[in-house]
């Protein structure tokens, strides 16, 4: 592990809470010592408060900041002589602990303090730093890590075995630090933890880090278990698709979660070889690398797909540990937030699609900290008691209790065609904004970089393809887990061209786009709806052409007619399955590329009017715009339409000939 201390970088942070930040962020990059909103970082200050009276201050890291972006209001401000007295009381409840923090801050607009605040606040250097470096937890979490942490580092840190994080943790280290530490200690190895180093400058701290963790990787190294061999195995066959049996064992996992999921499969050589080990059963069901993975990743994965015999296994669990709170204790949902399963490799499973990915970079650390660790000699985790205290922490408990209702959609996954523009990606927004995980297609290549998040995934898609139709479908579920919702949008609006005039190519080609192209899409996407866990949905951009048609676009008049058809022959046939299909009219959408500022100008003097006239040619005299048809779109597919189907819903202001 290097230094990624700059001068000439260093150098744009003023002050010490500057470095301080800066320091924080060079640890927050590097996975291998913090994982998302792991790990904690401080610096000791001395302010002049509002009576003029100068006091002492401990800025240590914000709930809800991640180390790789914090700034400095992510640090909270807590006065230092109410946490040294704290840390000499002998009990202190985790949720008198929050709010004796919370009360001492010095800015009321801080963030919660880091539960750890205590304990950085009693290492009397100026800088502390917190991480759980991968190659410390691959030390420590074996039968004789105690003695391999002191071969390794001797005197230079003093070793903690393991507590609970919080004020016991801070109780102990108070006891044991002053004891043990010697003039050349510059760390704190935590047992089953993560390690601290302090120094008198961010830079001394942040660089004892390294070195110390350097050390630890160096040893891995020189008994030949710091570098992992993945396996070479081949990918999954393309031809082979998994797109059905991913979304049934999404459906059933929502049904043991209680809520829709989001599942993102990934089937690469380390998953897929770690999921094959002969040995899996047995290291795979220890336990997590650190205690507070459990809130990502569960204590252990499901190993393949017996979700039954997994939430029976939670159950008892549960019931086995809880009567020993000194509270009463709200079961957590008991599906695996991690499967292992030789056929799909590694699958991650989050309310979300960035708590899918959260547990996904966690859970492929955890696998090279065991098999390093196995590599030294046997991997042992903490006893589930332990990691049970953790999971069901007293202030976890109270996160919950605090938690308001999850967005519409989370948990869901809609597919827009059309997305990389105008009322398309006025979909995919509105759809993202109710929390859904969005699949966008697209001929347009823009579509795979219009977003860079973990929800969205576009796809270059020609939709007339039945076969790259297969491919997206079959990339949606690899990457969700399956289909809720499918707003059918992509379409093409021909040059005006009268009956007379119009080709049988011309008119076949609109239809193949308009008409054609959804059916196929329909057909593909079917049985991943009927799938979805809270029964699947379908909105269909129509037109006003539909019930009032315009001289000069029979083609799009006709396409959308059929297309119209179609999905009310779809709420038919797909009703007994749950599966909703209505319909929305726009007309005058005039904010997409189509319509051109010359274009609408020209428009305008045609009927005489301004361009804002023109824009407002309804009875309401209102823009109609790509979000108002966005927002109808996810309003169909929304609670609000539950119980109903093949609805026409005109959105044109009141246009007087389809009144």
């Amino acid at each position: 592990m290097k230094s990624l201390w700059n001068d000439q970088a260093a150098a744009a942070y003023s002050g010490d809470l500057g470095l301080r930040v800066y320091t924080s962020r060079l640890l927050g990059q590097d996975k291998s010592l913090v994982m998302h909103g792991g790990g904690n970082t401080s610096v000791k200050l001395t302010e002049t408060n509002i009576l003029g009276e100068p006091e002492d201050l401990l800025y240590v890291k914000g709930s809800g900041w991640d180390l790789d972006s914090i700034e400095a209001p992510g640090f909270a401000p807590v006065r230092m002589r109410h946490l040294l007295g704290l840390a000499k009381l002998e009990t202190l409840s985790d949720s008198q602990m929050a709010n004796e923090l919370k009360a001492n801050m010095t800015r009321a607009s801080a963030p919660a303090p880091s539960v750890e605040a205590i304990l950085h606040a009693i290492l009397l250097s100026k800088f502390v730093d917190h991480t759980h470096a991968d190659a410390i937890i691959s030390v420590t979490n074996t039968a004789n890590g105690r003695e391999r942490v002191q071969e390794i580092y001797g005197a230079s840190v003093v070793v903690i075995p393991y507590v609970m994080p919080g004020f016991k943790l801070a109780r102990l280290c108070a006891r044991i630090y002053p004891a043990e530490a010697r003039p050349e200690t510059v760390g704190m190895i935590l047992m089953n933890h993560g390690i601290f180093t302090f120094g008198a400058t961010a830079r001394e701290s942040y660089e004892r880090m390294i070195e110390l963790v350097t050390l630890a990787e160096n040893y891995l190294t020189r008994l030949g278990a710091w570098t992992i061999v993945v396996p070479n195995i081949p990918p999954l066959d393309p031809a082979k698709p998994l797109r059905g049996d991913l979304a049934a064992l999404r459906q059933a996992l929502s049904e043991v979660a209680g809520f829709p999921v989001i599942m993102a499969s990934h089937s690469d050589s380390q998953a897929l070889g770690f999921a094959r080990r002969r040995d899996v059963n047995e290291i795979s069901q220890k336990g997590p690398a650190t205690p507070d993975h459990v809130i990502r990743t569960k204590r252990v994965p499901l190993l393949g797909r017996d979700l039954q015999g997994y939430k029976k296994a939670y159950e008892a669990y549960f019931n086995q540990y809880s009567p020993q709170s000194r509270q009463p204790l709200t079961m957590l949902d008991p599906a695996p937030r991690v499967i292992l399963d030789p056929e799909f490799g590694l699958i991650t499973i989050g309310q979300t699609a960035k708590d899918a990915a959260i547990s996904e970079d966690i859970y492929r650390h955890t696998m090279d900290i065991i098999l390093r660790a196995v590599a030294l000699g046997g991997w042992q985790a903490l006893p589930a008691k332990d990691i049970f205290d953790v999971e069901y922490w007293e202030l976890e408990q109270a996160k919950l209790q605090k938690a308001g209702k999850p967005p519409v959609f989370a948990g869901e996954i809609a597919l827009v065609t059309g997305a990389a523009s105008g009322i398309g990606k006025a979909c995919a927004d509105s759809m993202l904004a109710r929390g859904a995980a969005v699949v966008g297609l697209d001929i347009n290549p823009k579509i795979e970089t219009l977003y860079k998040r973990p929800d969205f995934l576009g796809i270059r898609c020609d939709v007339t393809d039945e076969g790259a139709i297969a491919t997206a479908l079959e990339n949606a579920s690899r990457s969700f887990g399956g289909l809720d919702m499918l707003v059918l949008n992509a379409g093409i609006f021909p040059s005006s061209r009268r009956i007379e005039s119009l080709s049988l190519a011309e008119w076949q080609a609109v239809m193949h786009v308009n008409l054609d192209a959804n059916l196929a899409m329909m057909n593909a996407a079917y049985p991943l709806l009927k799938l979805a866990p809270r029964r699947g949905r379908v909105a269909v951009i129509g037109s006003k052409n539909v019930p009032a048609p315009g001289p000069g676009a029979a083609a799009y008049s006709a396409s959308k007619a059929a297309l119209n058809q179609l999905a009310r022959v779809a709420a038919l046939e797909w009703g007994a399955d749950g599966i909703r299909v209505n319909i929305v009219h726009p007309n005058a959408v005039f904010d997409t590329g189509l319509w051109t500022e010359e274009l609408l100008k020209t428009r305008a003097e045609h009927y005489k009017m301004t361009v804002e006239e023109y824009k407002r040619n309804n009875v309401l005299k209102v823009p109609v715009t790509s979000h108002d048809v966005g927002e109808m779109a996810a309003e169909m597919c929304g609670p609000l339409f539950a119980k109903t189907t093949a609805a026409q819903v005109p959105l044109d202001g009141g246009n007087e000939r389809v009144i």
